[in-house]
């Protein structure tokens, strides 16, 4: 019988992946990942609470199947937790998710399900999976584009995507909640979690100044001229696009158009000055497991929440790079969020985002 490892966190799409699986004739197992939190606020991340690892034990037990917790409170905090900080002190805006997805959940989760004996792993991620005749496998957007995930799992190589499974992501989430209440699962209704896990709820700025403080240094607020308009509190407090909070006097609403970590400036102007056409990615992992040759039209999201726009794809030759020109100029385009690149609903590949004009 084949076997699968559940990545459970205690929420309802895990639990009814565990669900699914075990109705298609899968043995399955349940695994949870005890992660790094700040001391004293365990019981407030919105991932790995003691109130969801229980939540997890129960679904476990109600399927009669094995159920496993991994520590991997360490490696989380170097990987994942030291990452989200050095990308800010680099005034960067890092996507913390990318990197656990890449890192921690595909990579450590993983080779613990294969240690386990498991044939595949899975996951609650709402995205779909199509095998195409070369033998690969494509990642898709999900049924429901509303809870659509691929974005954060375009970090996933070709040999992990080989032992994955998505089985929620064919489905409406309205349809997880009901098939969670047909099988008595307490956590039919437990609400979805949006914020970053070791946040525990907070803005990510108190993050930083309890754990990061020198890098919030006070700076000069200039347009693009050069023109000293302010001080801001610290690069870090601010990202692309952000019009609130500048502190600020002007005729007009001004914006946030860039981040110099050489200068320690923070960059403003009007919503006219918004905008860019082109970007460069570094770090590109290109799903199939080759690099496109040459140009190509794709559609491109940088960031999650995004709209994906049109625009054609330069693989830079000899590295680990793409150029991405788009049609139209794009708001909102953020150094250390990934731009990643789509045909139609496949996932062709991603990379973060370095440079944007």
């Amino acid at each position: 019988m084949t076997h699968v490892v559940v990545a459970m966190s205690g929420g309802v799409d895990s639990s009814v992946a565990a669900v699914l699986l075990k109705e298609q004739g899968y043995q399955v197992s349940g695994m949870m990942l005890r992660l790094w939190s700040e001391p004293g606020k365990e019981n407030s991340n919105r991932c790995c609470t003691p109130d969801a690892m229980s939540q997890a034990r129960r679904v476990a037990a109600r399927l009669d199947i094995p159920f496993y917790v991994v520590d991997a409170k360490e490696i989380f905090k170097k990987t994942v937790v030291q990452s989200f900080l050095d990308g800010y002190a680099q005034a960067l805006t890092p996507n913390p998710c990318l990197v656990c997805n890449r890192h921690i959940r595909w990579e450590f989760l993983l080779n613990q399900a294969l240690a386990l004996g498991a044939d595949f792993m899975a996951t609650g991620h709402y995205v779909r999976l199509k095998l195409a005749e070369d033998g690969t496998r494509q990642l898709l957007r999900a049924f429901d584009p509303a809870k659509d995930q691929s974005y954060v799992l375009s970090v996933l190589r070709q040999d992990q995507l080989q032992k994955a499974l998505f089985p929620v992501g064919d489905y409406p989430k309205p349809e997880i909640r009901r098939i969670a209440e047909a099988h008595g699962l307490a956590v039919a209704k437990r609400p979805d979690s949006q914020d970053l896990c070791f946040l525990a709820g907070e803005d990510y700025r108190h993050f930083l100044q309890r754990n990061a403080p020198e890098i919030l240094i006070p700076g000069e607020i200039v347009n693009r001229a050069g023109q000293v308009l302010g001080r801001h509190t610290g690069l870090a407090n601010y990202t692309i696009g952000q019009r609130k909070g500048l502190g600020l006097a002007s005729a007009i609403p001004l914006y946030v158009l860039g981040k110099t970590a050489a200068t320690n400036q923070l960059i403003v102007g009007g919503a006219a000055e918004l905008g860019a056409r082109e970007l460069l990615a570094t770090g590109v992992n290109w799903q199939s497991g080759q690099s496109p040759l040459g140009l190509f039209r794709a559609e491109v999201k940088t960031r999650y929440t995004a709209q994906a726009a049109g625009g054609w794809v330069t693989p830079l030759e000899g590295s680990s790079q793409a150029a991405v020109v788009f049609d139209s100029p794009q708001r909102d385009i953020t150094p250390g969020q990934a731009a990643v690149f789509y045909d139609g609903d496949q996932v062709l590949g991603g990379g973060v985002i370095v440079q944007f004009k």
